[in-house]
């Protein structure tokens, strides 16, 4: 099975797990996401954070500027990068669930991440998301518009805001194992015992 097929099939079995949810699943969901990376970094220190891991696959084919594409992230950059993400898709699914069409493609801003150096940051970063998020989910009207959909580019099938909300948790979830990594590297490079 080629990686396209792969990804699309991966997509329409998510766009059928999202029918089945309401805005408070996606709510239990989005605390246990947060939680979980929490949890992930409630070991870390300062220097942790600005950690350049050994990354030999790194690659941004969407990174702002050349020097970037084949940077290794830091643990402060995944977690601004995978918070935008999530933002976004909750945004644009508060959208869809009030009956507005779909008409712009990206809502997106990331804290840059060269801001982000101390582990406060990580933790006020992932707090100030799940706050946003949450809230994003009470702008849903009770009677959300399920039938307000946009074809989305990758599966060619309608994504309805339940979908498109479940799209940032699932693109967190991509990168759990990359923020285990740069955990264990940078532990690692400090002599902690390894968790």
């Amino acid at each position: 099975m080629s990686d396209s097929t792969t990804k699309q099939t991966y997509q329409l079995d998510l766009i059928e797990y999202a029918s089945e949810l309401n805005p408070d699943d996606l709510a239990r969901l989005t605390n246990e996401m947060i939680d979980q990376m929490l949890a992930m970094i409630a070991g870390c220190t300062d220097a942790d954070v600005v950690f350049v891991p050994d990354d030999p696959g790194a690659y941004d084919e969407y990174a702002e500027t050349a020097d970037d594409v084949d940077l290794a992230w830091t643990l402060g950059h995944v977690i601004v990068h995978t918070t935008a993400s999530a933002e976004e898709a909750a945004f644009l699914a508060a959208e869809l669930a009030r009956g507005v069409p779909m008409r712009v493609r990206r809502s997106r801003w990331e804290v840059p991440w060269q801001s982000v150096t101390t582990l406060a940051q990580c933790r006020q970063r992932l707090e100030e998301s799940r706050r946003m998020r949450l809230a994003s989910l009470q702008m849903w009207p009770d009677n959300p518009d399920l039938e307000n959909n946009y074809i989305y580019r990758e599966t060619n099938v309608p994504i309805d805001a339940r979908t498109r909300f479940m799209f940032g948790l699932t693109h967190d979830e991509s990168h759990v194992g990359q923020i285990a990594e740069i955990v264990r590297q940078a532990r690692e490079a400090r002599g902690a015992k390894p968790i």
